[in-house]
C-alpha cells in the first residue's frame, strides 16, 4: 500500500489521560517524561494482498500514541476513521483494529490540501476533523535520535481482540521523508482535549508501505 499526503500533528498530554485507554500489558513510551498523542490525516492507495495488482484506495484519519511492549516500542490506535466500508470491516475482523465508517473528503487547496472527516459508524462516538494543511519546507529523513524520529519511526502496532489478547503487527518501509508543515484546525472533535496548536506538524508526499499479520503475544 501507498500512504500517501499524510499530515503527522503531535501534542504533548497528561499520561493519566491515556492510561485508561491502553491494555495493561502495555507501557506508555514517553519522550523525556512526556506522553504524546498524533491526529494524522492522509490517503491509502494500493490497500490489498501484495500478489494483487491493484488494490483500493480512500481516505484515513487515526489517532495514536505511543507504546511499548518488554522492548519492542510501537504504536497504539485509538481511532482510525476510514471512508472504505469494506476496509473498516476487514481491519476490524482480522487486525483488532478500531476502525470507523466515515463521510471523508481530502481535495487540494492552495499549496495544500482541505481535509474533512465526520464518523458515521453505528453506535460509535462522534468524531469531526474539518483543516487545511501543506507543507512549508524541503523533505529530508529525520535526524537520527531526534524528537521527530521518534515520533515517526514505529515500525510495529498494538491490538487487542474482544477477548482482551494482545497482538502485534510489522510494518517495512524506507524511512519518511518529512517536510516541515503548516495546519489550520478549523473542526476538531477526536475523542481527546486537544488544546491550543500541535506542538509538532511534519508532512510527508509519499510511502510505500508492506505489512505484516498480526502475532499473538503471551
Amino acid at each position: 500500500m501507498q500512504w500517501l499526503d499524510l499530515l503527522f500533528a503531535h501534542w504533548p498530554i497528561e499520561a493519566a489521560l491515556l492510561r485508561p485507554h491502553i491494555p495493561a500489558a502495555l507501557e506508555l513510551d514517553l519522550w523525556q517524561g512526556q506522553a504524546w498523542i498524533a491526529v494524522v490525516p492522509f490517503r491509502m492507495q494500493g490497500v490489498g494482498p501484495a500478489f494483487l495488482p491493484v488494490g483500493s484506495s480512500f481516505a484515513e484519519l487515526n489517532v495514536r500514541t505511543y507504546v511499548r511492549h518488554g522492548a519492542q516500542a510501537g504504536v497504539w490506535f485509538f481511532s482510525l476513521d476510514a471512508a472504505s466500508r469494506i476496509g473498516v470491516r476487514l481491519a476490524r475482523r482480522f487486525f483488532y483494529l478500531p476502525y470507523f465508517d466515515a463521510r471523508m473528503r481530502i481535495e487540494p487547496s492552495g499549496d495544500g490540501f482541505r481535509y474533512s472527516s465526520e464518523r458515521t459508524h453505528r453506535g460509535a462516538e462522534p468524531a469531526r476533523l474539518e483543516m487545511t494543511y501543506a507543507p512549508i519546507g524541503p523533505a529530508a529523513p529525520a535526524v537520527s535520535g531526534s524528537h521527530e524520529e521518534w515520533l515517526t519511526a514505529r515500525y510495529s502496532l498494538f491490538s487487542a481482540d474482544p477477548e482482551g489478547r494482545l497482538y502485534r503487527g510489522d510494518v517495512a518501509h524506507a524511512p519518511w521523508q518529512l517536510q516541515p508543515a503548516k495546519a489550520d484546525f478549523q473542526r476538531l472533535e477526536m475523542g481527546f482535549p486537544l488544546e491550543g496548536p500541535p506542538v509538532s506538524l511534519l508532512f510527508s508526499k509519499h510511502l510505500d508501505v508492506r505489512a505484516s499479520a498480526l502475532k499473538r503475544l503471551g
